[in-house]
């Protein structure tokens, strides 16, 4: 639009003769060519698209992923087909001390995101990395202390925890009920069928039991 009304403004330049309007035009002639020199230079059309296509589609959260540790490191395992295909600056990992975050962009169409925070101990950023493999991104996480983890997470570790407080009862009676309520909770149809059946059984045995003999 700038170039245009500068094309316009020559036009008139060249037909005018009146010192007073060439002045007029020459002022809005320089203001023309400042403002076309200050615009970035436009993209390449490839570039374009290339950023159309890079930002484009939808983001899909990573759920599925496995992992393993060694004495130095946290390997976590992210299957995602093709991935070795894209460029090395397409994968990109951020890592904190007790985070990372994984961002996969242009994957076929989509966007891959994966968060872990609260990391169940502190990671080493500078130690640690990516790789990309076949099908497959593994990220590094270097451990500060050489030491096993549990679990990844803190939570995960809290939920462990709750859970095994749960069931570890000195009563073993109650500890079976407390399994019993969790399975019942969690349990499909049939399965609370079975559970409430074993239960009525025991209990008219229990009171079987109880009854007192004729003598």
């Amino acid at each position: 639009q700038l170039l245009k009304d500068l094309e316009e403004v020559n036009e008139l330049l060249a037909k005018t003769t009146r010192k007073r309007l060439r002045d007029v035009l020459m002022t809005e002639k320089h203001k023309l060519e400042l403002e076309i020199k200050n615009q970035p230079p436009p993209k390449p059309k490839v570039a374009v698209e290339e950023e159309k296509v890079s930002l484009g589609g939808y983001t899909v959260k990573i759920n599925n992923y496995g992992w393993d540790q060694s004495d130095k490191f946290i390997k976590i395992y992210i299957s995602l087909n093709g991935v070795q295909k894209l460029p090395a600056e397409n994968v990109q990992v951020n890592f904190t001390e007790r985070s990372f975050d994984l961002l996969v962009k242009n994957l076929n169409g989509k966007n891959y995101t994966m968060t872990f925070n609260n990391l169940l101990k502190p990671i080493s950023v500078e130690g640690s990395s990516r790789k990309i493999k076949t099908d497959m991104v593994l990220v590094m996480c270097r451990k500060k202390r050489e030491e096993k983890w549990e679990c990844l997470t803190q939570v995960e570790k809290e939920s462990k925890e709750k859970e095994k407080a749960a069931y570890d009862t000195s009563d073993p009676s109650e500890g079976l009920m407390n399994l019993l309520k969790k399975m019942y909770a969690e349990g499909d149809d049939e399965m609370k069928r079975t559970i409430n059946k074993a239960w009525v059984e025991s209990r008219e045995k229990q009171s079987k039991e109880d009854m007192p003999m004729d003598i």
